[in-house]
């Protein structure tokens, strides 16, 4: 079976003041307007909807605080100040600019961190695993998020009338249901689909918050930060395990980051200060004068912002932005398991590409299908958002401060940040983080568990994947020397056929086990053998002219190196057709491919991982995407090879 290197290069270039150079063009004009409204849609919806709930919780019974104008004040201040630093300042203007060739997320911010003359070092190593760690709390983020807004939103039918209590989880998961199914059409139309109506759903953010704001125009006080500050002081520490809950108002930034890909950064700086910042802010002190005027409506102070004539069509758009708000964290989740895949973390999965124009945007059906029966199994057990709400920020909150620390290490090694001014940035941005992460951590015993569990568990399984292929590719190519076959053959040649035979090899100078079983059994060669290896570079996209390594070995051997990045299609038989290969005649299309086929078996004799890891290796590896189907090789003209290895 064909595996892959994984090649620790530098990611590109970046200037001093951190920005990546880019080959691509700067969207302006119409484009810009048209991928800025798609974001809307597929970036914003998360964050979008947080004033579902985000009010409510953070007024919950069991955190003790008084409906006075003074907390009202207080928690709105807190959320706005959230929504700058950490949205705006953190994310906007520091976290995005850490791209790695237009991609984000922790895994391409990793990559980022690794250059190759430190991999190999306790220092780089902790960065890989720390980066791999918050990659894994996203998913459980990304199970937490469609099920918290999508609930939440049709909860909003029981402020019309109690009818429809027994009807509120079967609905959810009748729209969720519906979500996932559309995801095989793919970011761009799901963004032209839902960019417009998230759009309107902003608007009427904003009109609901300015015709409450205009009953109590005093809120707007609450942007000085001292009237937070005062929060703390009055309340102690119930006021700061209030953050908790203020958290909330914040937990799409780091599905912001990681949606990068499919936009670019200046869509989404654009569509966040024209439309989304000033809408949520709107929102809140909207949400904050109502409760000053009717404490009561802290229930659900979001359906109580509007009249009574405009509930029903404001639940069903509600509905509808929750179902767009769970559209962020699910593409974010398909970058982010092909970054997986291609860096060596996860096993092979079938990735189909659903734009021409924007590469980064992608479709997985296995995460698709594994997300969706995750959430509906979310929704059933914990039953209400606000029993969600316990679970949710808990993972988010260690993400984003796994990034910050990351960020340090890309602004010091890769930017030339003196550490007085990398510290001084990111220490502030750490303070924030561990403030939230502390007050989110008392959730743990009331559902924070459940994304820490799923988090632990998908680590364990990138981590043993990743060992697991170390392992096998040491042990099936170790005594097997490219130079070595070519000099038995020199002293023993086989009979030879005519033609081209290509094999995939997991090393550059080994021989693969397909090329020795077939000499072993059938006892002929090809006239031309070219050995194939795919190596992952740490960059998102391989530019054309880096593409290919060709090697000459004698006696009708010849290898070849095909690099792509870890955002790439790596179809093989297409690359081949773009390479040039001297004094080889074959036609891709018309040409044998051998691959090999591994079975491993666990077992306590070697050395290597303990023997359920082993055993869970072996489970995944026969279930993975065959490398014939990974690497797009033509059914018709390929033959697997079997093999068996002991790890």
């Amino acid at each position: 079976m064909a595996q892959t290197v994984n090649d620790h290069i530098p990611s590109g270039d970046s200037d001093a003041d951190g920005h990546h150079t880019q080959h691509t063009a700067i969207p302006r004009g119409r484009y810009l307007a048209l991928l800025s409204l798609s974001a809307l849609g597929i970036v914003y919806g998360d964050i979008g909807t947080s004033p579902l709930y985000a009010m409510r919780e953070s007024f919950h019974a069991g955190h003790g605080l008084a409906l006075t104008p003074a907390n009202i004040l207080g928690v709105v201040s807190l959320i706005f100040w959230a929504l700058v630093i950490v949205v705006t300042i953190k994310y906007l203007i520091f976290i995005v600019r850490a791209d790695n060739q237009g991609e984000g997320g922790i895994l391409a911010l990793t990559a980022l961190a690794t250059p190759i003359k430190q991999v190999g070092t306790t220092e780089r190593k902790w960065i890989v695993l720390l980066g791999v760690f918050g990659a894994a709390l996203l998913y459980g983020d990304g199970i937490i998020t469609p099920a918290i807004s999508v609930l939440s939103s049709v909860e909003g039918l029981n402020v019309a009338t109690p009818f429809f209590q027994p009807y509120i989880i079967p609905l959810t998961i009748v729209i969720l249901v519906g979500l996932f199914l559309i995801q095989r059409f793919g970011t761009a139309l799901v963004g032209k689909l839902f960019g417009p109506i998230t759009l309107l759903w902003f608007t009427v953010l904003a009109l609901l918050g300015i015709v409450n704001l205009l009953h109590e125009p005093s809120v707007i006080r609450a942007i000085n930060p001292l009237y937070g500050l005062a929060f703390f002081q009055a309340n102690g520490w119930k006021g700061f395990l209030v953050l908790g809950s203020v958290f909330l108002v914040v937990t799409g930034g780091e599905a912001l980051y990681a949606d990068m890909g499919h936009f670019g950064r200046r869509p989404i700086r654009v569509a966040w200060y024209v439309v989304v910042l000033p809408a949520l802010l709107l929102n809140y002190m909207g949400q904050a004068a109502l409760l000053i005027r009717e404490p009561e409506a802290v229930e659900n102070s979001f359906f109580r912002m509007a009249p009574t004539w405009a509930l029903y069509p404001l639940v069903i758009l509600a509905t509808l932005a929750t179902v767009i708000a769970s559209q962020a964290l699910i593409s974010g989740a398909f970058s982010i398991t092909m970054q997986a895949s291609q860096l060596g973390f996860l096993p092979r999965t079938r990735t189909f590409h659903t734009s021409r124009t924007e590469y980064g945007q992608i479709y997985i059906p296995a995460v698709n299908w594994l997300l969706m029966v995750a959430c509906i199994l979310v929704v059933i057990a914990f039953q209400t958002s606000s029993n969600l709400a316990a679970a949710y920020g808990i993972a988010v909150t260690s993400t984003m401060a796994i990034t910050s620390i990351i960020f340090y290490v890309v602004a010091r090694d890769r930017w030339g940040w003196s550490g007085l001014k990398a510290g001084l940035l990111i220490g502030f941005f750490l303070v924030i983080d561990m403030a939230f992460l502390i007050a989110n951590a008392i959730k743990i015993p009331h559902g924070g568990w459940f994304p820490l569990v799923v988090a632990v568990v998908l680590f364990t399984i990138m981590t043993t994947w990743k060992r697991g292929q170390r392992l096998v590719a040491e042990r099936a190519s170790s005594d097997h020397l490219l130079s070595e076959l070519t000099d038995r053959i020199q002293h023993n040649p086989p009979v030879r056929v005519p033609g081209t035979a290509i094999f995939l090899s997991a090393r550059r100078d080994g021989a693969p086990e397909a090329l020795l079983a077939n000499i072993r059994h059938n006892g002929v060669l090809h006239e031309h053998i070219l050995l194939v290896t795919v190596v992952y570079r740490q960059v998102p996209h391989v530019h054309a002219q880096e593409r290919f390594l060709v090697g000459e070995e004698g006696h009708g051997f010849r290898t070849l190196t095909i690099y792509f990045g870890f955002m790439e299609d790596p179809n093989v038989p297409m690359a081949l057709a773009e390479a040039t290969i001297p004094d080889l005649p074959f036609d891709p299309e018309h040409t044998t491919y051998f691959v090999n086929r591994t079975k491993v078996i666990a077992t306590k004799e070697l050395p290597g991982m303990a023997l359920w890891r082993e055993r869970l290796y072996a489970v995944m590896l026969q279930n993975s995407t065959s490398a014939a189907d990974f690497f797009s090789l033509p059914p018709t003209a390929t033959i697997e090879i079997g093999t068996r290895v002991e790890v």
